[in-house]
């Protein structure tokens, strides 16, 4: 169940950002339900990214992090943000992106905003 809360909160917290940053958009879906299926699409790929990818990138740049004292994160989160889009592309349907700029601020929307609703709702609980 908590696969699936994840999921959730990845796809509000990428509606969130599409809201706010004029960069970023969710393309696809006539009406809401299809609408709503592609932010949760959308929200299982960025999940599936961190998942796989985000922990080797973090292996092998470690040092930066300790150089930039953790702000090469955002960096990380904004490339993770991009290849969910890169990967969503593939399709009429996904994650579109504008620029690297773009791509941080969002990263940083979905951080904060995942953050929020994991602690709101106990997604981060270990059982």
């Amino acid at each position: 169940m908590s696969f699936v809360l994840r999921v959730i909160i990845n796809a509000v917290a990428i509606w969130l950002a599409t809201r706010i940053l004029t960069g970023l958009e969710v393309v696809g879906g006539d009406d809401t339900a299809t609408t709503v299926i592609v932010f949760l699409v959308v929200g299982l790929v960025f999940g599936l990214v961190n998942a796989v990818v985000k922990p080797i990138v973090k292996v092998f740049a470690f040092p930066v992090y300790l150089l930039t004292l953790g702000l090469f994160t955002l960096v990380v989160n904004a490339l993770m943000l991009m290849l969910t889009g890169w990967l969503s592309e593939q399709s009429d349907y996904g994650l579109r992106i504008d620029n690297f700029g773009t791509a941080v601020l969002g990263a940083l929307i979905i951080s904060i905003v995942s953050f929020v609703l994991s602690v709101a709702t106990g997604a981060n609980k270990k059982h």
